[in-house]
């Protein structure tokens, strides 16, 4: 994975922020990088997170490089802000109290692992993004999550339950373990 540069981390917070503001305020305009470098082009899953006074307060992204970077930010931003079904469309009163924190990521790979204990002593926390799937259920925490839990049961766990699929589905055979690594920086 291409690292990015202070100024490309910059450029993509700066931009997340003005498409925020631009839906937010019309007369606003959205301030893209000026020279786009091969990496911003470069196709590769993030994700943008909001936060209001240390909380919470917007989440989304795509997993898959499906899109480029640049692309994939701006979209994610606008996502996260206004689409979030957890919670309410950002108001413009809400924006100055809003941090934002993107995560660009590596292309997930299938974890192999025998059984639970397996799998759970070839997790690396604070490292490995997780995604877990079976059937139709999906769901994914970036390993910045492992920060609020430590616990590598208690992570599986709470990863289960968002993905609709009961608090051990992680001891399960036919659960699918993909996981990635993210670079991740902040304003």
């Amino acid at each position: 994975m291409s690292s990015l540069t202070d100024t490309e981390k910059k450029g993509l917070l700066k931009l997340a922020r003005s498409a925020i503001t631009r839906q937010l305020k019309k007369e606003e305009s959205i301030e893209r990088p000026e020279s786009t470098s091969p990496v911003l082009e470069e196709n590769r899953g993030c994700f943008v997170t909001l936060h209001k006074r240390g909380m919470l307060r917007g989440c989304i992204g795509t997993i898959e490089p499906v899109k480029p970077l640049i692309r994939a930010v701006e979209e994610n931003a606008l996502n996260a802000a206004f689409r979030d079904p957890r919670f309410p469309a950002l108001t413009e009163a809400e924006l100055p109290e809003i941090d934002l924190e993107i995560s660009v990521l590596t292309v997930p790979e299938v974890l192999e692992y025998e059984d639970g204990a397996d799998l759970k002593s070839k997790l690396k926390p604070g490292v490995h993004g997780v995604i877990l799937s079976r059937g139709w259920h999906q769901s994914t925490f970036l390993p910045q999550v492992w920060d609020q839990l430590p616990d590598t049961e208690a992570f599986l766990g709470h990863l289960c339950r968002k993905g609709g699929m009961g608090a051990d589905c992680w001891k399960k055979r036919d659960v699918v373990v993909k996981t990635y690594k993210a670079e991740y920086f902040s304003e």
